[in-house]
């Protein structure tokens, strides 16, 4: 079977997922890899999310950077597994998304694909999300056709769930086309939180939210937000959901102890993405979730909580590790692109039909 090669580095912005899989009619991982963001590469992704002096030559740097890291992170793996570059088909690489705007029409994820083909010396697939785009549709999410392909199971109503910086939902049902959508922040914000606080770069198992109290006031402004109220086909991004949204909703509740805001958040995650499992597909039997939400023990028990109809578990009870699922999912797009699939739900992302995702960087 063809080997692929997917590189991932998500919202969090924590490292990058490297995930060899062989690929034909189905998917199997072989072997992983990841490796820490630099924090100095890090601060430059994140600040290239807002405008900012000089920021074309900035995310020109950054981006040089990015798939010298991927590439680095690339080569070693294939060291370690006495694999040529010659053994790859391709390489599916997401890059780095610093703007996602598509009710403006663009959509910008840099890597440098060229420099990452020419320093690896395999064919690289990228730029998934534009063709979309310019469809009309959102370009995000892209998952929902590889959940499909790896989760549907005639005999179950399934949805699977990625909380990375952000929560989406792939609706997988045997009497319906896949669907899928944003459900809102996952760990952005309660990342975001916990580093202005402690120092942390994230809250394991969820154990400081756990020792808080949801604010239902705090809660109810954070709903407010308009995206809440609208169906899908919907994506969302830094661009609306960050520290200065929510410091917005707690200026005029300085009083709010910190694990409060904490458990808070949590919560609007939880409940974002339960009202939306609700709302468009309840009769679900198994929620399978993935990313690094899935490690959040605190999470995953409000939500079963909140969902005491469906079954929630990792994707690990399906033979698929959480951490691993996005970064097999780009191995699988840059599959589609070179085999011609079309590879977006246009029921997902709104595009006016399905479409080839992806442009090809030859080794």
């Amino acid at each position: 079977m063809p080997l692929y090669l997917g590189v991932m580095s998500g919202t969090s912005l924590d490292g990058l997922d490297v995930a060899l899989v062989e690929q034909d009619s189905s998917t199997r991982l072989i072997a992983t890899s990841f490796q820490a963001m630099p924090a100095q590469l890090r601060h430059e992704l994140l600040m290239l999310c807002s405008s900012g002096d000089d920021e074309l030559a900035r995310a020109a740097i950054a981006e040089h950077q990015w798939a010298t890291l991927a590439a680095d992170t690339i080569n070693q793996l294939l060291g370690k597994l006495q694999l040529s570059p010659q053994s790859i088909r391709a390489i599916g690489s997401h890059g780095q998304t610093v703007r996602h705007e598509p009710q403006l029409g663009f959509t910008i994820q840099i890597g440098n694909p060229a420099l990452l083909a020419e320093l690896t010396g395999i064919t690289v697939v990228s730029d998934f999300r534009r063709r979309d785009v310019a469809a009309g549709g959102q370009g995000a999410p892209l998952v929902p056709a590889f959940h499909e392909s790896v989760f549907a199971k005639s005999q179950r109503t399934r949805a699977v769930l990625n909380v990375g910086g952000f929560s989406n939902l792939s609706l997988l049902s045997a009497d319906n086309p896949t669907h899928g959508f944003d459900c809102g922040p996952g760990n952005v914000l309660m990342d975001a939180w916990i580093q202005r606080h402690k120092s942390q770069a994230f809250d394991r198992n969820g154990s400081w939210a756990a020792s808080g109290s949801v604010d239902e006031h705090l809660l109810a402004a954070l709903f407010s937000e308009d995206f809440f109220a609208t169906q899908g086909p919907k994506s969302t991004g830094r661009e609306l959901f960050n520290l200065g949204w929510l410091d917005m909703h707690l200026a005029e509740r300085q009083h709010l102890r910190p694990e409060n805001v904490q458990a808070t958040l949590l919560e609007l995650t939880a409940r974002s993405i339960a009202n939306s499992l609700i709302a468009t597909q309840p009769q679900t039997q198994d929620l399978l979730v993935c990313g690094g939400g899935a490690h959040n023990a605190t999470l995953m028990q409000r939500l079963q909580v909140l969902l005491p109809c469906c079954s929630v578990s990792t994707t690990d009870c399906e033979g698929v590790p959480p951490d691993w699922v996005e970064a097999m999912a780009f191995a699988w797009l840059a599959h589609c692109c070179l085999e011609r699939i079309p590879a977006n739900r246009p029921a997902v992302t709104g595009a006016r039909g399905s479409r080839v995702l992806g442009a090809i960087y030859p080794a």
